[in-house]
């Protein structure tokens, strides 16, 4: 999770929301990213998005079997059914997204009947550092 709290920097350093993810297999990383749909004028370009494309890209192979990934808040929609999509093992989250998070505080689409994958997941971890950066960018373009 440090790891993609240091990739959700280079999302704010971008003026963009600063959420990182990162996708390790057998200890390795496959994928990373930050989000970026402002400064690539695409509205998909969330950091589990880059990621998983750059996952996808090193293993040449859409499907992430195996594969954790560590994101700095809790995933939307889109985000979700990507990770679905992707057969990703895993998935750790920092801080709840009460709006938009689709894991846990909106919705528990993993949990949807009649999927033919389900991701295993766990919320809150380095809850407090990651919801102190998204709380930390808000403010200062408030200023």
């Amino acid at each position: 999770m440090e790891y993609a709290l240091g990739l959700a920097e280079q999302a704010a350093a971008q003026d963009e929301v600063p959420v990182g993810a990162v996708i390790v297999l057998d200890d390795e990383i496959l994928g990373e990213g930050w989000n970026r749909p402002i400064s690539s004028n695409d509205p998909t370009a969330h950091a589990e998005i880059v990621a998983l494309r750059a996952a996808a890209q090193a293993l040449g192979n859409y499907r992430l079997g195996g594969a954790t990934l560590y994101v700095t808040l809790e995933p939307c929609l889109m985000c979700s059914g990507a990770m679905i999509h992707a057969r990703i093992e895993r998935l750790v989250f920092g801080a709840s997204d009460p709006r938009r998070g689709a894991v846990d505080s909106t919705g528990r689409v993993f949990e949807t009947q009649g999927l033919n994958h389900h991701v295993q997941h766990e919320g809150g971890v380095m809850s407090e550092q990651c919801s102190r950066r998204l709380q930390a960018f808000f403010q200062e373009r408030r200023s």
